[in-house]
């Protein structure tokens, strides 16, 4: 093997509640409609945990069947990466629950809070891991259930997050598919515009904190659209730089799926057709972290990603965070 191997996706899967509310059961709840949801977003439908289920019980799904996938046992993994911004506890950590729910006792476990980015802010860490040589068997989980932060009182903002899981195993190669590039960026100067006020130590849980609805997701959903379509081509651009990769040579895009304008607007600038992007927003809404290798899970699948194809996945999220990641599948 080479002296510093390159990172290759060796297996995923994917886990999403089976309840679904629909445009037309949210028309019941608040001020809206299924023709303003679907034109606004693209989103149609999105799945939602039922009580008693937590993070890392949809984590724990996607995990084994990326392990299955991957024909791995949890005892193989050396490292388990969770990005999420809704653990089940605020310690010990969702990865060390999924852990011990799939006995994978040999791995160091650690969570990653980028938002939406942290399944890409992830692989970048397993595929840094890897080249260095520190483990072999990397599993990148991006689980979230939104449904428990989101106020379903706010008509902004309960019609576009859903719950789900996805994860992929990643494994040290020394041939020529795999991990092209990683991309991370950041500015902190922009989290007002997308995060949960309540809940850390700025504004612990009180009577008080749940009164002013502190414990939700608050957005100013026109400068987070802007900025979003902005920084995902930045990320897509610099990745692609970083590889020495025309965006033409592009098999499939995989972005973050958070909205059906923010989508078409990047693969605009890219300029990809629709049949190189692959969308899944309409079944599950935004998922936050879950989106990309949700998506990643769904295409391999359904055929729409192949061995040997190019695949960009970008992603946006609350911090701000956004990310690339270019891999030859």
């Amino acid at each position: 093997m080479n002296q510093n191997p390159r990172s290759m996706i060796i297996g995923t899967g994917s886990a999403a509640p089976e309840k679904v509310l629909t445009n037309h059961d949210l028309e019941k709840m608040v001020d809206t409609s299924d023709q303003w949801i679907r034109e606004r977003t693209g989103i149609e439908r999105r799945h939602i945990l039922e009580e008693g289920k937590t993070n890392s019980d949809l984590a724990k799904l996607a995990a084994e069947r990326a392990l299955k996938s991957a024909e791995l046992k949890a005892s193989d993994l050396d490292c388990i990466i969770l990005g999420t911004i809704t653990p089940d506890l605020s310690f010990p950590s969702t990865s060390a629950i999924v852990q011990a729910k799939i006995k994978a006792f040999n791995a160091a476990v650690f969570d990653i809070s980028a938002a939406c980015s942290g399944f890409l802010y992830g692989l970048t860490l397993a595929d840094s891991m890897i080249a260095s040589g520190l483990y072999k068997n990397i599993l990148v989980i991006g689980s979230e259930v939104l449904s428990r932060m989101t106020d379903w009182e706010d008509r902004a903002t309960c019609v576009l997050f859903g719950d789900a899981a996805g994860a992929a195993v990643i494994a040290a190669s020394d041939g020529e598919r795999g991990v092209l590039s990683t991309y991370m960026k950041s500015d902190g100067r922009l989290g007002n515009l997308l995060h949960c006020p309540g809940g850390g130590v700025s504004h612990p849980a009180s009577h008080e904190t749940v009164d002013q609805r502190l414990h939700y997701i608050k957005m100013e959903g026109n400068k987070v659209f802007k900025h979003a379509v902005r920084t995902m081509v930045d990320a897509a651009v610099h990745g692609l730089d970083l590889a020495g990769v025309r965006s033409d040579k592009i098999d499939l895009l995989i972005t973050h799926q958070a909205n059906k304008r923010i989508i078409d607007a990047v693969a605009q600038r890219l300029e990809l057709p629709d049949e190189k992007v692959f969308i899944n927003l309409y079944e599950y809404g935004n998922t936050s972290a879950a989106t990309i290798p949700l998506a990643m899970d769904e295409a391999l699948r359904k055929g729409r990603l192949n061995k040997g194809d190019l695949c960009l996945m970008v992603a946006f999220g609350g911090g701000f965070t956004w990310a690339s990641a270019l891999v030859r599948m």
